[in-house]
């Protein structure tokens, strides 16, 4: 150990060396550019970052219309979609109606000549018992259809309804005089027209005329 450990002579060569006092410095100043460099950095850094914060802020304002305008988009998906179902309902359960109002045309078609015969049977006197019970469930069932007769005599003609096997009058005014088949209609639903003969209406009731004649003879 040295007499005099504080002589310069004795000091570490490389601490008191100006080379090595050169390098204090510089590492200082590096030191001191480093912490400048960071300082910069995490400015730039809360700049980047608040930079970003602004811009979600701002984009989430901007997707607000897009949000509102794209809801009443759905919306109206919504109400055009409820509005076909309705309609396509609305559309199936006129075609059922329509099947099923067909079904009962055909059915009642198919018993219009059992009608016609007991009609007949009526007509001689032949519609009793049995046969009188058929034709009464028959008609009831009719009734319950609704189905309707046509075509009496003194009604009016009319060519849509009534079929004319025969023209006997003379004037424009035209009735039935004598009905060879009735006709049928269920509802507004035509099934059968009425074949009759047509006359002018004061050939329609000769009972009455006879009648009027009789009186002014007495």
């Amino acid at each position: 150990m040295p007499d005099n450990p504080g002589d310069p002579a004795a000091t570490d060569p490389e601490a008191t060396s100006p080379e090595s006092a050169e390098s204090a410095v510089a590492d200082a100043e590096a030191a001191a550019d480093a912490e400048a460099a960071d300082a910069e950095l995490d400015e730039a850094l809360a700049t980047v970052a608040a930079d970003e914060a602004a811009g979600d802020a701002e984009a989430a304002a901007d997707g607000e219309p897009d949000l509102s305008a794209e809801l009443a988009e759905r919306t109206e998906d919504l109400q055009r979609v409820t509005a076909e179902y309705a309609n396509y309902r609305r559309r199936t359960e006129r075609d059922r109606q329509a099947v099923i109002a067909s079904a009962k045309a055909s059915v009642v078609n198919q018993l219009l000549d059992v009608i016609d015969d007991l009609e007949l049977a009526e007509r001689h006197g032949d519609l009793t018992g049995p046969l009188k019970s058929v034709n009464d469930k028959l008609r009831g069932v009719f009734n319950r259809l609704d189905v309707a007769e046509f075509g009496a005599e003194g009604d009016e003609f009319d060519p849509e309804r009534h079929e004319a096997v025969q023209d006997l009058s003379e004037g424009d005014d035209k009735v039935i005089g004598t009905v060879l088949r009735r006709g049928f209609a269920m509802g507004d639903r035509l099934l059968r027209t009425a074949m009759v003969i047509i006359t002018d209406p004061r050939e329609s009731a000769p009972e009455a005329d006879a009648v009027g004649d009789d009186d002014t003879a007495t």
